[in-house]
């Protein structure tokens, strides 16, 4: 007797198992892809900017390279915002499940309609859905002033933490903007 396209599968007790210990696996691993924290909080790194244009430089040298760890604190800060706010934060917890699954713990690149969809508009798309769904529970004030407080947290330590210890990977992570010697 042939069975094609059954998947033969073994008894329910050891799948949830496998299933929970997989899923542990690709937690730690997914979120072993973001940069160490003490690579990002290094107080030897930090310094004042020479200039504006330096400034703005560091910022879009450290945005790229420390993307995932600035989705990270984003993401807190806005869970913070919504500790009183049940309905919010139900669906920030079901959000933070996109989030997950989408961009923390993907290890291929995305792919829709046969299309490869890089990781920035996966981030971008994630952030204005996140956004507008908490807008829709009614925590406007709660969600905009937690934006702002997260945009200034990242930006404030984007600019002031210095880029020449940080290296360019294989893969070009930081999207080629390290700052050239002027």
């Amino acid at each position: 007797m042939t069975t094609y396209g059954t998947i033969q599968t073994s008894s329910t007790g050891v799948t949830s198992v496998e299933y929970l210990s997989r899923a542990k696996e690709r937690i730690k691993s997914g979120l072993g892809t973001r940069r160490p924290w003490k690579e990002m909080f290094r107080f030897s790194s930090i310094s004042v900017p020479r200039s504006f244009k330096d400034a703005f430089l560091r910022i879009k040298t450290n945005l790229g390279y420390f993307r995932m760890n600035y989705a990270i604190i984003m993401l807190i800060i806005i869970l913070l915002s919504l500790l009183w706010r049940p309905i919010s934060l139900i669906v920030f917890v079901v959000m933070m499940a996109a989030w997950l699954f989408l961009y923390f713990l993907r290890d291929e690149p995305l792919v829709i309609f046969n299309r490869t969809i890089d990781d920035r508009v996966v981030l971008v798309v994630l952030s204005i859905i996140t956004i507008v769904m908490l807008l829709l529970t009614g925590a406007t004030w709660n969600v905009i002033s937690s934006v702002l407080i997260g945009l200034a947290v990242v930006v404030v330590h984007a600019a002031i933490r210095s880029t020449d210890d940080l290296s360019l990977d294989d893969d070009g992570e930081t999207g080629g903007y390290f700052p050239t010697s002027s």
